[in-house]
C-alpha cells in the first residue's frame, strides 16, 4: 500500500465547494490471487477509519 501526502483540495459537498484535506491511497496486488472487489472493500474500510478514527477506538 502506498500513500501520498495530505494536500488541501476543493471538494464539492452538499452543493458547495469546500477546501478539504485529501490523501490518495494506492494498492498493488496480484489479480490472479486476490479479487479486486475484495481489495476495494478493504480500501473503503481504511478510508472510513481514517476519516473517522473514533470507529477504531469506540467500535462505532
Amino acid at each position: 500500500m502506498g500513500k501520498h501526502n495530505i494536500v488541501e483540495r476543493p471538494i464539492a459537498k452538499d452543493g458547495e465547494v469546500e477546501i478539504r484535506p485529501v490523501m490518495y491511497l494506492a494498492l498493488s496486488y496480484d489479480h490472479r490471487i486476490i479479487d479486486g472487489k475484495d481489495l476495494v472493500s478493504f480500501l473503503k474500510l481504511i478510508k472510513d477509519n481514517l476519516e473517522d478514527p473514533r470507529k477504531l477506538f469506540l467500535d462505532l
